[in-house]
């Protein structure tokens, strides 16, 4: 008896030698396979003519089957951030170890003698391509550096206006405000010798009465004295009010402000009561009755009040009925 063969598109072993790759459920298979792979094969052959580079990106590895190879192949060529697309694809296709396999698949698998060559590169077409993309890396090259370019004028302009900025922060203003009719020293001269004023009266509250507030050229006004009777402040020398004794009632029970930790923890011991179903198991059971210490478990019935020994009275009383 011949030994079983194995058929890799129709994933079934047969014994009738030859005959299985004629079979209807054999060419079925052999067309939906060179299906999926002509697409990918068409695309690669488009770029031929004119090779496109695109930035590197992780889309850029995926792969193919080659089905008749029986591997994976790269699909696109990346080197660095550059991608060339479609390249390693072409440069499967156009090696003579796929051509020979080609070869062997199509007279194995008796395919279509038409559609082979969509499956094959020319070393011809090839050298083309590698023209192609010879310049087709030169422009991308070139967009490159005019960008780069570009960005860097960019960044040179952000850099000159934020400098601008900061010396026109940074420099002193000499040139006099002809609203206000005064230059810059003479109010800052006049704003130090108000603040001097008013620290000095802060500092000696003794001599505030005797100062004349009335005066044309005095730039403050008073307002009169804020002292509330019988009350001092800091600038009189009274304690503070953050140094001062808390009153005794603050910490009694009838000031505390909100619940205690164990009220808390008892509220907390009820929700968690009120989730459980309300007709479990001893969910009214009376905790308050007390119990011998000289008591055990007898068996009963299942209770919620009283002691347990009680229950199998009642069960028997209820049985008898």
């Amino acid at each position: 008896m011949a030994p079983a063969l194995r058929c890799p598109l129709c994933r079934q072993s047969f014994f009738s030698g030859r005959g299985h790759v004629y079979s209807r459920k054999h060419q079925r298979q052999l067309k939906t396979a060179l299906e999926r792979l002509l697409p990918q094969a068409e695309a690669a052959r488009k770029a031929i003519r004119a090779a496109q580079v695109e930035r590197y990106s992780p889309e850029h590895d995926q792969c193919c089957w080659c089905l008749c190879c029986g591997c994976e192949v790269q699909k696109h060529l990346s080197h660095g951030n550059m991608t060339v697309l479609h390249g390693g694809l072409l440069e499967h296709l156009a090696s003579p170890d796929h051509r020979k396999a080609t070869n062997k698949f199509w007279w194995e698998n008796k395919a279509d003698v038409l559609l082979k060559e969509k499956f094959l590169v020319s070393q011809h077409d090839y050298t083309r391509f590698k023209k192609s993309m010879v310049k087709a890396l030169d422009s991308y090259e070139e967009k490159e550096d005019e960008m780069i370019k570009k960005m860097a004028a960019q960044i040179r302009e952000v850099e000159r206006s934020r400098q601008e900025v900061v010396q026109s922060v940074l420099e002193p203003q000499t040139v006099p405000d002809p609203e206000e009719g005064c230059s810059a020293p003479s109010v800052w001269k006049e704003t130090s010798r108000i603040t001097s004023s008013s620290q000095q009266l802060s500092l000696d509250p003794q001599t505030t009465p005797e100062l004349n507030w009335m005066e044309p050229t005095q730039s403050l006004t008073f307002i009169g004295h804020q002292d509330t009777p019988g009350v001092g402040n800091v600038h009189s020398g009274a304690t503070p009010p953050w140094l001062l004794q808390d009153d005794e009632d603050c910490n009694s029970s009838a000031h505390q402000i909100g619940p205690s930790y164990e009220d808390f923890l008892k509220e907390q011991e009820k929700q968690k009561l009120r989730k459980l179903p309300p007709d479990r198991v001893g969910a009214n059971f009376d905790h308050c009755s007390s119990t011998g210490a000289g008591w055990l478990p007898s068996f009963g019935r299942v209770w919620n009040n009283g002691r347990r020994w009680q229950s199998r009275h009642q069960f028997k009383a209820e049985a008898k009925q």
